[in-house]
């Protein structure tokens, strides 16, 4: 026997094939030809729990992949322990022969085990860094079936077995933590679905007409465009949206175009091919190939350059993506959720919008009140975001609610929407975490406004667009005591990245930081 071609019809039959049983299979196949097999196991010895994982096994018919643990005996376990600390130290022979197995305690147990009759085996140890990785049996119904030359030929056979062996653990390893994060998946949708979908507050009162439309929308592929003022919950709504539809088990990709630098977008939105670009090291999926199957939540689409909205159309148009620097079409199916605070009409008039792309995203608009439209709401959204930060900043129990402060909070104006009241609660909570809550901070952002005293009389002021924003971002500059940046910053409260807001701030004319002081 040729033991070259012995060894590489072994390495092929076993490494070339994805399956480890149906490499067994093969191998037993194989074997038979040049000594007795009627079955091969592939094993490993836990010894934490004294048991025996089989992890495949064969004969010349049929594979199977296992994941059993057979318990051995004390003298079974006690033999093989020692046998591994001898195979260890490189004094025992590369091929265990047991020609009789009523006579070999550990191949007497497993047979007993596995119901099988006694049978003579040889045992070859897949041992890596001086560890026994695990136990490639091969057995032969009967007694005596094995000589010298039988157990050189196994010995060879090693090297393929130990690679198989590690591949397949591995291989497992990876299938478990697939199935972890699948569950894992399935539960944040989950949770998703009851925050954003089932517990939407406001169903039955100032968003009762919103929902309405949800409903009706949620079960086509339609294009969607959320429209309303900053933090009034259109990422909530886009939400509820996926997850009452039948693409709810989909993914669900939201992007904030706004905070996404103009040299990045395409990369992001569209993905890019390895060496498209300086540092395009590896292929890259965009967020639209990311969302195939699912929605993509565009948010602040007003943001967009007007490059990448005509390239949007086309996607809208054609559900066709080509990656920066490829050449292939990738087809997509997904469903297009798009929102916006801006009057993206009089962005058309201004031609800072694409018409033909306004037309594509405008078949089914959803506009969301503001809070100060709603304050039937906002009892329950306050009680909702008590619950939700005492549990986040570990309070042993929400605090009450001073006398009066309900009133108060229904009388304010609301400029930052869901979201202020959101971080108003969390402050509040914050600074006395024992109650009662008053909430005074908010007499002293709302009295200039309660007192008549805004700069602007509303009824010469200019009503244009540009000029309703610049008046709400410098008072929501006031509350902020100037702060851009950060957790209860303006860009916090009006829902916007820090650098959006203060490029749109120099396009206003509104000054801020340095700026600001060299004008005192």
């Amino acid at each position: 026997m040729d033991s070259n071609e012995f060894f590489r019809e072994i390495t092929l039959r076993i490494c070339g094939e994805l399956e480890i049983e149906e490499g067994l299979r093969s191998c037993v196949e194989y074997l038979g030809q040049y000594m007795p097999a009627d079955r091969v196991y592939l094993e490993r010895y836990e010894q934490a729990l004294g048991c025996m994982r089989l992890v495949g096994s064969a004969d010349a018919v049929k594979g199977e992949e296992m994941d059993v643990l057979v318990p051995l005996p004390d003298e079974a376990k006690k033999k093989l322990g020692m046998v591994e600390e001898v195979w260890r130290a490189g004094q025992l022979p590369p091929v265990i022969v047991v020609n009789d197995s009523e006579q070999e305690a550990v191949t007497r147990s497993m047979l007993e085990s596995l119901s099988l009759p006694p049978c003579a085996a040889m045992s070859l140890p897949l041992i890596i860094e001086g560890q026994v990785f695990g136990t490639l049996a091969l057995l032969a119904e009967g007694k005596d079936r094995y000589t010298e030359e039988h157990a050189r030929l196994y010995g060879l056979l090693k090297e393929p077995f130990l690679l198989a062996m590690s591949n397949t653990l591995k291989h497992r390893e990876i299938l478990h933590l697939k199935d972890l994060l699948a569950d894992d998946n399935r539960y944040l949708h989950g949770e998703l679905r009851r925050i954003s979908g089932d517990e939407i507050i406001g169903t039955n009162f100032g968003l009762r007409a919103t929902m309405q439309k949800v409903r009706q929308v949620a079960a086509l592929d339609s294009p969607v465009l959320l429209t309303g003022e900053t933090g009034v919950g259109k990422d909530v709504i886009a939400n509820a949206i996926h997850y009452s539809s039948p693409r709810s088990d989909g993914p669900f990709i939201s992007v904030n175009c706004g905070a996404i630098p103009d040299t990045l977008i395409d990369s992001e939105l569209f993905g890019h091919d390895k060496g498209a670009f300086t540092g395009a090291l590896t292929q890259k999926r965009g967020r639209f190939e990311r969302a195939d199957g699912g929605t993509i939540f565009l948010d602040e689409i007003g943001e967009l350059p007007l490059a990448v909205q005509s390239r949007l159309l086309r996607v809208l148009q054609n559900r066709e993506i080509e990656r920066v620097g490829g050449s292939s079409t990738i087809t997509l199916d997904i469903r297009i959720i798009a929102a916006t605070n801006r009057n993206l009409f009089e962005m058309v008039a201004n031609r800072e919008f694409r018409e033909d792309l306004w037309y594509r995203l405008n078949v089914f608009p959803i506009d969301i009140p503001p809070l100060r439209e709603r304050p039937a709401d906002i009892p329950e959204l306050l009680h909702h975001f008590l619950r939700l930060k005492a549990k986040e900043l570990k309070l042993p129990a929400v605090p009450s609610i001073a006398p009066g402060a309900m009133d108060m909070l229904g009388a304010y104006s609301w400029p930052g929407n869901v979201r202020e009241l959101q971080n108003l609660v969390e402050r509040e909570l914050i600074l006395f975490p024992e109650g009662p809550l008053t909430f005074e901070q908010i007499q002293h952002e709302s009295a200039p406004a309660a007192a008549g005293e805004s700069s602007v009389d509303e009824d010469t002021a200019d009503l244009t667009l540009d000029a309703v924003t610049a008046r709400h971002i410098r008072r929501v500059l006031e509350m902020t005591g100037g702060k851009i940046h950060g957790p209860g910053g303006a860009a916090d409260l009006l829902g916007l990245n820090a650098s959006t807001l203060r490029n749109r701030m120099n396009r206003l004319g509104i000054t801020y930081g340095r700026k600001t002081r060299k004008g005192d």
